[in-house]
């Protein structure tokens, strides 16, 4: 019995240690060139879904969508008086409407890496420093007007269905003969 407790202990030993020495090299790396940029004290902002109507031969053609996460750094972010999200939505309808050739139809021919770095690029000429180091996007649709309308017209009848549902009486227990 005797011997299985010291074994015990001493596995706690060896794991505390472990960790403890692990935490302590950790702290005293060096920071490489390439770890500066991801881990070098940029806030990661999310921004609300951005929805852009896209025009073509006077009539809307669809509706670009997208959720953007962009890093900056904070102390660059406080001296602005423009908020972030209105510079950056501004300049999301910029890129769009300045860049009529990109056709959303074909995603395969989308070219995300000139929308990120257009975006970035833009803002950071405009703001005249660098503001944004990089412009990732969470999410990124495309809906026709027709797809609007078809989730519209489900959205009415899932809600029409609920409150039919919601109305019908509550049938009756039948009740026990004893």
């Amino acid at each position: 019995m005797i011997k299985f407790i010291a074994a015990a202990l001493w596995i706690v030993a060896v794991t505390l240690g472990a960790v403890f020495y692990s935490f302590q090299a950790a702290a005293n790396l060096p920071a490489t060139e390439e770890q500066k940029p991801l881990l070098g004290g940029l806030d990661y902002v999310k921004t609300d879904v951005i929805s852009v109507p896209l025009l073509k031969d006077e009539r809307v053609h669809g509706y670009f969508l997208t959720r953007l996460v962009y890093t900056v750094e904070p102390k660059e972010v406080s001296k602005m008086s423009v908020p972030m999200d209105s510079l950056l939505i501004d300049q999301v309808y910029s890129y769009l409407y300045g860049n009529p050739q990109i056709d959303f139809t074909e995603y395969e021919k989308l070219d995300l890496d000139g929308f990120r770095n257009g975006i970035r690029d833009a803002i950071n000429t405009r703001v005249g420093s660098k503001l944004i180091h990089e412009v990732m996007v969470e999410q990124i649709d495309f809906l026709t007007p027709d797809d609007v309308r078809d989730n519209a017209v489900r959205q009415r009848e899932s809600a029409a269905a609920a409150a039919v549902e919601a109305a019908k009486p509550a049938e009756a227990t039948p009740a026990k003969a004893h």
